[in-house]
C-alpha cells in the first residue's frame, strides 16, 4: 500500500472496506517486497472451503448457529487458525502477513479473518468489542450466535459472555454498554493499536509514531491515535508536529472535557 493508497482508505466509507484486504495492504507497509497474490488466494481458498462446506451441510441456506460452526470447522480447524497462547506479546500477531505465515494471532487479528470469511459468504457477521477481548457475531440481531476466533471459533455462551464482563469490571453489573460491534476501521485501528502498544513496550518509539500516523491517516476521525501521535512527537522533542496532531484532534472532538484538555495541552506547548 502506498501513502496514496492509505488516504484511501481514510476517505472510503466504512462499509466500502474489505477487512482482510484492508489489514493485509497495511501489512504489505511493513513488507514492501512481498507478493500479496498468495495471500489473496488463500482468502479465496477459505471462501471455497466454506462453499464446499456448506454444500456438504445442508442443501438449505445455514442459519447463524450452523454458519458458526462451519467457520470454525474450516478457518479453525481445516486451515488451522488459532490464537498464539505462547508469545501473545510478538508483534507478529497483529501483523496480518504474520498471522498468515503462521497461522496464530491476536482476537482481533483473527477476527477479522472470520468476519470477513462470513461476508463473502453473504452471512452477517461482525467483530465485537469485548474489554480486553474480540469475540465475532454470527448473524442477524434475532438469533446472533457469538464466537471466541482466539478458540477456533469455539461458540461463547451469554454466561460466558456475562463472566467475562464480571472479570473485566469486578464491582459493577455487565451492561450492553460494554459491548459493541466495530466499525470495519475501529477494527482497522485495534489492529495497528496492538502493533504500536507492543513497539513502545519494546522501546521502539520511532516505530511506534510510524504506527500512530497511519492510524490518523486511515481514520482520521478517530481521536485516541491524534492524542497518542502527539505524545510521542512531543516525546520526539517535534513541538510544530505536535501542534498540528493536537489542532487536528480539536477539530473532530466535540466532547467538552476532552476539548478542554486538549486546549489546555496545546496553551502549555512553548510557542513556535
Amino acid at each position: 500500500m502506498e501513502d496514496d493508497d492509505l488516504v484511501r482508505l481514510g476517505l472510503v466509507d466504512d462499509d466500502e472496506i474489505i477487512l482482510d484486504e484492508a489489514a493485509l495492504a497495511l501489512a504489505l507497509l511493513d513488507h514492501p517486497e512481498t507478493d500479496d497474490a498468495p495471500y489473496l488466494d488463500l482468502f479465496q481458498a477459505i471462501t471455497e472451503a466454506l462453499e464446499e462446506a456448506a454444500a456438504t451441510a445442508s442443501a438449505a441456506e445455514p442459519d447463524s448457529e450452523e454458519q458458526a460452526e462451519l467457520l470454525a470447522q474450516v478457518i479453525g480447524g481445516a486451515f488451522g487458525f488459532l490464537g498464539d497462547r505462547d508469545t501473545y506479546d510478538d508483534s507478529a500477531n497483529a501483523d496480518l502477513i504474520r498471522v498468515l505465515d503462521r497461522r496464530r494471532g491476536l482476537p482481533v487479528s483473527l477476527s477479522i479473518l472470520y468476519v470477513s470469511a462470513a461476508r463473502r459468504m453473504g452471512w452477517m457477521a461482525n467483530a465485537l468489542d469485548v474489554p480486553g477481548h474480540v469475540l465475532v457475531l454470527i448473524g442477524d440481531e434475532a438469533a446472533p450466535i457469538m464466537i471466541d476466533p482466539f478458540r477456533g471459533g469455539e461458540r461463547v455462551s451469554q454466561e460466558q459472555l456475562v463472566t467475562l464482563l464480571k472479570a473485566m469490571h469486578p464491582g459493577e453489573g455487565p451492561a450492553v454498554r460494554h459491548v459493541a460491534a466495530m466499525p470495519n476501521r475501529a477494527v482497522l485501528v485495534r489492529l495497528l493499536l496492538n502493533q504500536a502498544k507492543r513497539a513502545e513496550a519494546a522501546g521502539q518509539g520511532r516505530r511506534a509514531l510510524t504506527l500512530f500516523e497511519r492510524m490518523t491517516v486511515m481514520a482520521p476521525a478517530y481521536p485516541h491515535a491524534w492524542w497518542e501521535l502527539a505524545r510521542l512527537q512531543l516525546v520526539d522533542g517535534d513541538i510544530p508536529a505536535a501542534r498540528k496532531s493536537l489542532s487536528a484532534m480539536l477539530e473532530i472532538t466535540r466532547e467538552p472535557d476532552l476539548r478542554a484538555r486538549i486546549s489546555e495541552t496545546l496553551g502549555s506547548l512553548p510557542a513556535a
